[in-house]
């Protein structure tokens, strides 16, 4: 039986399944999941046939440096907003050179939140590039509020980042 803070194994399975098939890659930008949807993918073997790169962009530098997340973005909104998460999973795919961009940005607790965004508010973002010239390239962002402690949060949010990429898939 699955606990509160395990991780799916069959999700990242789903996902890089459905990415070998399209001939499409992934890379992601983890904040408050540290790393751990690029875990829960390159325990997949022959993840390389897909998966391109994990950063854990904690910090507000580390995202504007690496990711080129706006410091108005940060600023105006904080980094646990829809539009941080936006900039989060576009920055990635562009960076990486990638089909699909997927961001992590929230409050895992068990302190930082507020009447606002209180512990447990996650931002998920899932970014496409569509070939050149097609005009078609978009990025998703949903908002989730989970239950738990820090470690339930954090694997709530890897499952439901690697579901929100493969309805994204699916609907392609």
């Amino acid at each position: 039986m699955r606990q509160n803070d395990d991780i799916d194994r069959d999700l990242p399975m789903d996902v890089g399944d459905a990415l070998r098939d399209a001939e499409e890659t992934l890379a992601v930008a983890e904040s408050c999941t540290g790393g751990l949807i690029g875990a829960a993918i390159t325990a997949i073997p022959g993840a390389s046939d897909f998966f391109d790169a994990g950063l854990a962009t904690y910090a507000y530098d580390a995202k504007r440096r690496h990711l080129g997340v706006s410091r108005e973005a940060l600023d105006e909104h904080g980094a646990v907003s829809e539009p941080v998460a936006r900039e989060m999973a576009r920055g990635v795919r562009d960076v990486a050179d990638v089909t699909w961009g997927v961001s992590t940005t929230g409050v895992a607790g068990p302190t930082g939140g507020d009447e606002e965004t209180p512990v447990g508010t996650v931002y998920i973002g899932v970014a496409y590039a569509a070939p050149w010239g097609s005009e078609e390239s978009y990025a998703t962002v949903s908002r989730y509020e989970f239950d738990g402690d820090r470690a339930a949060v954090r694997a709530k949010t890897v499952d439901q980042a690697l579901e929100d990429l493969l309805a994204e898939l699916d609907s392609r």
